[in-house]
């Protein structure tokens, strides 16, 4: 479907589809299409533009601290509202972009990161990686993308 809940076309599973996708979605627009959303319970696919793949940050759960705890708390409670500058990772060959990380105002245990510039196709379930120079700082699952 579209962004306006519009139906496009057909699938044979919306697991066959990832966020960010082009190729092989079996849809003739007269524009470039990309998906943008999926949500596996009522088994549809969303298509929008390359502008519909753009986030500024995003929310991470199940975060794990390489770095040590109590300094990574220290140094969160230090960038405070602003969050702690950090390069960061969304997909493993894509190179880190500079962002700020700090604790999530509505929900305990989740981290948010705002990334300098909007970032392409951030999707629930991906892995993200947060980084002092070459050293990783540690890391989470998406949740969403803000």
């Amino acid at each position: 479907m579209d962004p306006a809940g519009r139906v496009l076309g057909r699938h044979h599973g919306a697991i066959r589809y990832t966020v960010g996708q082009r190729k092989g979605l079996g849809v003739a627009c007269a524009h470039p299409v990309y998906v943008t959303g999926i949500d596996a319970t009522t088994n549809t696919v969303t298509l929008g533009e390359v502008e519909d793949l753009m986030a500024g940050g995003l929310i991470a759960d199940d975060w794990i601290w390489s770095a040590p705890a109590r300094i990574m708390e220290e140094l969160l409670d230090e960038g405070g509202g602003k969050g702690l500058p950090v390069s960061a990772k969304i997909r493993y060959r894509h190179p880190a972009q500079p962002a700020r990380l700090r604790r999530s105002p509505s929900a305990e245990g989740e981290m948010e990161l705002i990334f300098d510039e909007p970032e392409r196709g951030i999707a629930p379930g991906q892995a993200v990686v947060v980084y002092a120079g070459d050293i990783v700082l540690g890391g989470g699952t998406v949740v969403r993308a803000i």
